[in-house]
């Protein structure tokens, strides 16, 4: 998957978790749950959501490594090359 993919995958996942949150002006840099409202339930769904659609494990210790769009991108992106 490109980069593109993967931005729109995860907003995808986001959208099927918050499906009230607008999400055209998401900031790349900048966390997520300071621009919608997601709580921690909401995260771990994201997590499972990536498990479920794309067989990425994420351990819990790399779970700071996805607080930003570009941070989560940047995570992704080598374990999704091939997809």
């Amino acid at each position: 998957m490109t980069r593109e993919e993967i931005r729109a995958a995860i907003l995808s996942i986001i959208t099927d978790i918050a499906p009230d949150e607008d999400l055209s002006n998401i900031k790349g840099d900048v966390r997520l749950r300071d621009q919608i409202d997601l709580d921690s339930m909401d995260f771990l769904d994201i997590i499972m959501e990536l498990r479920k659609r794309y067989s990425v494990e994420v351990p819990e210790a790399d779970y700071p490594k996805l607080a930003t769009l570009d941070s989560t991108i940047e995570y992704l992106e080598p374990l999704l090359k091939s997809k």
